[in-house]
């Protein structure tokens, strides 16, 4: 954070999502790369994520949940405040968006994820039936999505939750 908000030579916002907010936020100790979304750029930052990738050795991925189900409306507003430096603000996507997209692609770690978003209050469940209502209408906008698996997904994990009932794909 402090080599892309030094190095920038603008206004911007850099979103961390995945592995990247959970090791920030102290769940995991480690994370296989940092994803990020750019809203808006920061000029210049893309030198400056080139040199963070050479001198700090990471991987840094522009992959954010919205790049595989639709953005809930809001994220940015619920989008948790991590630290400015220089005139770049730092946060974390949306946990929600987060969680969706997590609950969606269904891997174990993934789910771990979720369960630790919960446990540190960052998402309540609850709320995860109406996001994925306020999203269903646009999961045609994605191919790869089924949006039944899909929702069978949010119900299982819902379940895992002690919620009900099974929110609306249609």
């Amino acid at each position: 954070m402090q080599l892309l908000g030094q190095r920038a030579r603008g206004a911007g916002t850099v979103y961390f999502a995945g592995g990247a907010s959970a090791v920030l936020m102290g769940w995991r100790d480690m994370t296989m790369d940092v994803d990020l979304k750019l809203a808006p750029e920061p000029p210049g930052v893309f030198e400056a994520i080139r040199d963070a990738k050479e001198e700090l050795g990471i991987n840094i991925e522009l992959a954010a949940p919205d790049d595989f189900i639709p953005a809930i409306p809001g994220w940015a507003e619920r989008s948790n405040f991590i630290l400015q430096v220089g005139s770049v603000a730092f946060r974390h996507y949306d946990f929600y968006g987060q969680a969706l997209s997590k609950i969606e692609r269904g891997h174990r770690q993934d789910l771990k994820d979720v369960d630790e978003m919960v446990a540190h209050s960052l998402v309540a469940p609850e709320k995860l039936s109406s996001y994925f209502n306020a999203i269903v209408s646009q999961l045609i906008r994605y191919p790869a999505l089924d949006p039944d698996a899909f929702c069978t997904k949010l119900e299982t994990a819902l379940r895992r939750f002690g919620i009900g009932p099974r929110p609306d794909a249609t």
